[in-house]
């Protein structure tokens, strides 16, 4: 696939205009409704299926495929994502009207950051082949890092502050309040962040840690840097809708992991594969369509098991309280 500057260009302008109509919408600091977070959630997947269709009209099925396949992969890791945010929304005591605001200047910073990882990913990919051997293992060893921490129980309880944000907290102050949606005040004479600052770069720097895995991921189902950025940008510019929507369901994807990891090590294998026929070994590829059949199988087991689970567990739960 060709893509020429103007597209790239032309792409990159239409998500910062979507994105500037999304933020004017929500400039106000406001609780986000369950009917405003449904309402975007359709819009953002419905221009995600639209910029699809557009690839099949002018690319054909295999970039339109390999789209499809990405951006599901990325929209359910990002689900994954949603409970870190959790963690650090009630870590940084974020008032209920101030979360939409942190959570799109922090997802935009996520974006930034994972633009980076991807011209990387494609410079290292494009220079050496092998890479491929080095994507698939790390993808195989995460998904069963995954399945262990699933096994050991639910997320972490508690959110800690990774060594960056410590060290801007240091060298630049934190005041000790909100000040709205203020990210700087001067204080005894000195100028400091304020905590809105702090938590949006919290969001921001948490998913570079979680690009480590979604980026090899995606690389794994298409090496087309340009539908790598698309699919990355759609399913995180949905994030924050997706947060308000979902919230109170998220502790009962309780087979979420395990579905996360089923994919990641399906995408692994696929990368080895892949690796090895680039050696000139002759092994079976896996092909989009399969993948893309595959990874929405596993999602909707997944999403029912889940459900089915927590039902039963409420359940329990109220007999034993009636009892």
């Amino acid at each position: 696939m060709n893509v020429s500057l103007t597209t790239w260009l032309v792409t990159v302008a239409a998500l910062c205009a979507l994105i500037a109509v999304d933020f004017f919408i929500g400039r106000k600091p406001h609780d986000v409704s369950v009917k405003e977070a449904g309402v975007w959630t359709v819009v953002w997947v419905l221009l995600a299926c639209l910029f699809g269709l557009g690839l099949l009209a002018f690319s054909g099925g295999g970039p339109a495929g390999e789209f499809f396949a990405g951006f599901i992969t990325e929209k359910s890791l990002s689900v994954d994502n949603l409970f870190v945010f959790v963690l650090i929304m009630s870590k940084f005591a974020v008032p209920s009207q101030y979360q939409q605001r942190v959570l799109m200047v922090g997802v935009l910073l996520a974006l930034v950051l994972r633009a980076g990882f991807i011209a990387v990913g494609a410079a290292v990919i494009s220079a050496f082949s092998w890479v491929f051997y080095l994507f698939g293992a790390f993808l195989i060893w995460t998904a069963w890092k995954l399945v262990q921490d699933a096994r050991k129980g639910d997320h972490e309880e508690e959110y800690e502050e990774n060594k960056m944000l410590r060290t801007v907290e240091q060298r630049f102050g934190v005041a000790d309040r909100y000040h709205g949606t203020k990210l700087w005040i001067v204080e005894n004479g000195k100028r400091v962040m304020t905590p809105m600052l702090v938590v949006m770069l919290a969001i921001g720097s948490t998913d570079l840690l979680f690009a480590l895995d979604s980026i090899p991921a995606i690389y794994g189902l298409t090496e087309e840097p340009y539908i790598v950025f698309a699919a990355n940008a759609f399913a995180l510019m949905g994030l924050r809708q997706l947060y308000f929507l979902i919230g109170g369901l998220l502790k009962r994807l309780v087979h979420l992991s395990y579905g996360l990891s089923i994919i990641l090590g399906f995408i692994g294998v696929k990368l080895l594969l892949h690796a090895l026929h680039e050696s000139g070994v002759h092994v079976p590829e896996i092909g989009i369509p399969f993948s893309l059949g595959f990874i929405v199988l596993v999602l909707a087991v997944t999403t029912f098991t889940s459900l089915r689970a927590s039902k039963k567990q409420e359940q329990r739960e109220e007999r034993v309280a009636r009892s």
